[in-house]
């Protein structure tokens, strides 16, 4: 069987076996999601498996990185993707998605024993914060290429505007009031 193949008989597997199930999601026809623990659990997390064009010859790509995995510490994150990674390779060449959802599933305890009870966000926060604010000091270090105008050009854009670069006001309506001084109200013709 090609990869396509064993591909359209994996997902039609998955989708009847988690038939139901909220835990598991298809994002996409090689992509799938599956949260692990109970809702609002500082211990719970998803894992997101993404299939390449040569799966399961191939092993597929694992994500920790989502949304909802932002309370979950750097360490388990990497944890889970060692075991899932060295999971996937006694696998290749066979269907194993859903092997590797079951291997989390009986081995969660073990993986999310770094995560901390409760994750102080403020320290997450700050450290955000921190990381901004040297991403704009940088920014602001890089020297910013200025636009050379000529003394003709310069002439032109303040006489548009005055020093503060404001146009005065009413500047538009000028014209059109002096326009319709010269001309006078239209007068109609009787016959």
């Amino acid at each position: 069987m090609s990869d396509a193949e064993l591909q359209e008989e994996e997902r039609e597997v998955l989708s009847s076996i988690y038939d139901g199930d909220t835990a598991f999601k298809q994002l996409t026809p090689t992509t799938f999601q599956y949260k692990f623990g109970e809702d609002n659990d500082m211990k719970s997390f998803l894992l997101e498996i993404s299939w390449g064009p040569t799966y399961p010859s191939e092993k597929p790509s694992i994500n920790m990185n989502t949304f909802y995995n932002k309370h979950i510490v750097q360490e388990v994150k990497d944890n889970v993707m060692k075991y899932v990674e060295a999971e996937a390779e006694q696998w290749l060449g066979s269907a194993m998605t859903y092997t590797l959802f079951q291997c989390i599933q009986e081995h969660y305890v073990e993986l999310i024993s770094a995560q901390p009870e409760s994750v102080d966000l403020n320290t997450q926060a700050s450290q955000l914060k921190i990381t901004e604010e040297k991403q704009q000091v940088e920014e602001t270090t890089k020297k910013q290429k200025k636009e050379h105008l000529s003394k003709a050009q310069k002439r032109r854009q303040w006489n548009k505007a005055d020093g503060k670069g404001e146009r005065p006001r009413g500047w538009d309506w000028v014209d059109i009031v002096k326009h319709l001084s010269q001309t006078g109200p239209k007068q109609e013709q009787e016959s």
